[in-house]
């Protein structure tokens, strides 16, 4: 897939629409970290994320979307995932198969994964939010959406995420 034929984030939005998903994106200055988020974005409604775009030797890649809080360990998580030694995929191949730059990943970026080259995965305490806010493929603007409408356009993509407790990210339990 070339960068030509990714959506757009106004793509995105009408996709949404074309879900019957209700949405509300608002612009901001681009944001790059969780802190500047935090310091941008004030008592804005809904749960926040970050999504690490991470691949192991064979090639496997996952998107692992997580609280924008909650620490995560690479050892753990690749044997929840049966991954071994997982690491960051780089900036050319999280733009060749999600559409993406750092700073601007997103579970709304599988949209563009029409091969199912990426799995998904959720940590089960961000999803007890009713509402959740993501870049919608870009990161000077959020989108927020209820969870159970993440979980419906992830279906939609082919994306059905794996869900997973904090043990499984961290090592320790809740």
């Amino acid at each position: 897939m070339t960068e030509s034929t990714h959506l757009s984030p106004a793509e995105l939005l009408d996709r949404l629409d074309e879900l019957g998903i209700q949405h509300r994106t608002v612009r901001h200055a681009p944001v790059f970290t969780v802190a500047e988020a935090k310091e941008l974005r004030g008592a804005q409604e809904g749960g926040h994320s970050k999504s690490l775009f991470l691949k192991n030797k064979k090639g496997q890649m996952w998107l692992v979307v997580v609280s924008e809080d909650q620490p995560v360990s690479l050892e753990v998580l690749a044997a929840t995932l049966d991954a071994r030694r997982l690491s960051f995929g780089s900036p050319d191949r999280l733009m060749r198969y999600l559409g993406v730059v750092p700073g601007s990943v997103t579970p709304f970026a599988v949209v563009n994964d029409r091969a199912g080259d990426v799995t998904v995965a959720i940590s089960a305490d961000l999803l007890e939010n009713e509402l959740l806010n993501f870049h919608p493929l870009v990161n000077d603007q959020t989108t927020r959406i209820a969870s159970q409408d993440l979980l419906r356009f992830l279906a939609a993509t082919g994306h059905e995420p794996l869900i997973l407790e904090q043990a499984q990210i961290t090592g320790v339990p809740s």
